[in-house]
């Protein structure tokens, strides 16, 4: 598995309140999560060590990648595949000399200029823009529309960019088909997995409603 096929990331935070990470995380996969990227403010770094821990074991048994947000050096010491950040975060640059030339690095953008720029820094390998609806994982961030979508859509075609990237804020089967209209083809999706009864099922009915790849 490499960014380049991944259609469903996945983020969640430790669900300490729950005490399920490791078999959330598993039907996740199972349902077809391509990414799941550990997104937990409320964790100290020991801790997230260890949820990264559990994440990687269970990523490694279904070949699935797994990601670190934010923190290059949790990322480092987690070994992780794919480290994400966002504009005012460390600049990609330094995550790349950090984290070395085998890490799969993501930012997100919010703006046409933004877009515009990961389109070509050789620093990045994927990006997601957003968010496309307000969320309350990202409060006070505006949402963007379905047009900040296309226009992603139409620079990445009109510039033969085989970079990936993924639509973020506020996405699921109520929405999704909105998203797929505006041109994308790849989701990261919170509250429609982690607040699902069943996950692994909606994981499925999600991925039914993106387009295939190639």
């Amino acid at each position: 598995m490499d960014q380049t096929n991944a259609r469903l990331y996945l983020c969640t935070d430790a669900r300490k309140d729950r005490g399920d990470f490791a078999d959330f995380i598993d039907a996740a996969f199972a349902g077809g999560v391509d990414i799941i990227q550990l997104r937990d403010k409320n964790i100290d770094a020991a801790e997230e060590l260890e949820y990264l821990e559990i994440l990687r074991t269970v990523a490694d048994r279904y070949a699935r990648l797994w990601a670190v947000n934010d923190r290059a050096d949790i990322a480092s010491l987690a070994g992780a595949p794919v480290f994400h950040v966002g504009q005012t975060d460390l600049p990609l640059a330094s995550a790349r000399s950090l984290l070395g030339a085998a890490a799969l690095i993501g930012l997100s953008t919010h703006t046409t200029e933004q877009v515009d720029a990961a389109l070509t820094t050789d620093v990045l390998d994927y990006f997601c823009v957003g968010p496309v609806w307000a969320t309350p994982t990202k409060p006070g961030r505006a949402a963007v529309g379905t047009h900040l979508l296309s226009y992603a859509a139409a620079r990445s075609a009109s510039a033969h960019s085989t970079r990936p990237w993924f639509a973020i804020g506020g996405v699921d089967l109520g929405n999704i088909d909105q998203v797929v209209d505006a041109g994308a083809t790849r989701v990261v999706v919170v509250r429609a997995i982690t607040e699902a009864s069943d996950p692994t099922d909606a994981a499925q009915r999600l991925l039914a409603r993106l387009p295939a790849l190639g």
